[in-house]
């Protein structure tokens, strides 16, 4: 993706809340979301500082000039709007930089909707939702965990990108509970399993990828053509039933400790406004094999990956009724992705499964090499037997009712202005009474 006038760092927007330099949306990012505001239908915008440009007014008062994205924006969702793919994304990005640009622009706040007074909704339709295992530091630190230094990483890791279906039906966003989900469950060193609701919820930070244009069933995508079939990407919690999941996962792998919930935060962070932040991928390791030719392209080796921060922070109930904030308890980097999102679908689709407009592709978990960066409770707490300490004196091993689990990210590089996701929240609930 180029480096254009929409990345200048001097740039400002008539939207003073957008040039503090502390703002997840200057003017620089322009993510594109759904929103409603009172009982209003969800409409399509921009996030520009605290504020949500109404993409329909835009088109109604002639700021968008493409006929195609001027009916995209009117609808419910963001399908049809990416669906017209990369370069009909650029596009727009150009004509909202332009109006709200200081430079270019007269001040238009009829066009703006106040954040706090808008409900955010899912952005596509996400009719499908399928999960990977990108992050090599996440599968050595589970396996040393469970007991398997020696051989750490499945036989197929080097190999290709390990992933599998989940439940696009459970895919919420950002703000919705999380219900502890009850089923089968059996701890490490347990002799046999019990029934009851997870003592081991466990959260997983990743990155979402929000697939643009799909491919007709039968016909693969090829490596090289991929990032023109990727929209953007999200911030994405897989919460984990790891009890259920132990039980359960072999050998087809997991199935009800992983549909419990999967949280997105709201706003498609675009390639567009990501192409600052791409770099190589990590790099393979020594003794790996050769890539299969489908897995390999020259750009992808050199800009297929993503170097910014990933946050995750907790917030337990006796924090927030003594007025504390969350603590911050992972920090970690997008560069600990082994295999890169271009990767993903090129071997998703090579057996020519169709992916779709609006699907979710999540990373797996973005763990880094130690311990502030493991990025879920199963790495930090060693599978529960190391509590982590919070700042009012409480500890925990996996989630308790009433925590609530916030991912950030934080993209920075010298000469450019920095941007953000957004939150990715949610707060535990307790299991439902059954029978």
């Amino acid at each position: 993706m180029p480096i254009d006038h929409t990345h200048d760092p001097a740039k400002r927007s008539w939207v003073s809340s957008a040039n503090d330099g502390q703002s997840d949306f200057p003017i620089q990012n322009l993510p594109l979301g759904v929103f409603s505001a009172a009982s209003g239908r969800p409409r399509c915008g921009v996030a520009i500082g605290d504020f949500i440009l109404d993409l329909q007014l835009c088109a109604a008062s002639g700021a968008i000039s493409d006929g195609a994205t001027m009916a995209a924006v009117a609808d419910t969702n963001l399908d049809n709007l990416l669906a017209l793919g990369g370069e009909k994304l650029t596009r727009l990005r150009h004509e909202i930089f332009a109006l709200l640009d200081t430079d270019q622009a007269e001040a238009q706040p009829q066009l703006l909707r106040r954040m706090t007074d808008c409900v955010m909704h899912l952005p596509t339709s996400v009719r499908s939702f399928s999960d990977f295992f990108a992050g090599v530091h996440h599968a050595v630190r589970c396996a040393e965990i469970m007991g398997n230094a020696a051989n750490p990483l499945p036989a197929n890791y080097h190999h290709l990108p390990i992933g599998y279906n989940g439940r696009a039906s459970t895919v919420r966003i950002s703000g919705e509970e999380v219900k502890r989900p009850l089923g089968l469950r059996q701890k490490l060193g347990d002799a046999a399993p019990d029934f009851g609701p997870s003592q081991w919820l466990d959260f997983e930070l990743e990155l979402g990828c929000i697939l643009g244009r799909g491919n007709a069933i039968g016909v693969p995508v090829r490596i090289a053509d991929a990032p023109q079939h990727i929209a953007g990407l999200c911030l994405l919690n897989d919460w984990s039933a790891r009890d259920l999941q132990l039980l359960e996962m072999v050998p087809l792998g997991p199935l009800n400790s992983k549909s419990v919930s999967t949280t997105i935060s709201p706003w498609v962070i675009t390639l567009d406004a990501l192409a600052p932040f791409r770099g190589a991928p990590m790099a393979r390791f020594a003794d790996a094999p050769p890539l299969a030719a489908y897995l390999d392209d020259e750009n992808d080796r050199a800009s297929g990956g993503f170097t910014f921060e990933l946050y995750a922070a907790i917030s337990t109930p006796n924090m927030r009724e003594a007025g504390l904030p969350p603590t911050r308890i992972v920090h970690s980097n997008a560069r600990h992705l082994y295999w890169s999102f271009s990767q993903i679908i090129a071997h998703q689709s090579i057996n020519g499964c169709a992916l779709v407009t609006g699907d979710v592709i999540g990373s797996g978990t973005v763990s880094g090499p130690d311990q502030a960066s493991y990025a879920s409770l199963f790495e930090l707490t060693a599978a529960g037997h190391k509590p982590i300490p919070l700042p009012n004196g409480e500890t925990r091993a996996f989630l308790e009712d009433g925590d609530e689990i916030s991912l950030s990210a934080r993209c920075m590089r010298e000469g450019f202005a920095p941007i953000g996701f957004g939150s990715c929240s949610g707060r535990i609930a307790p299991a439902p009474s059954f029978p």
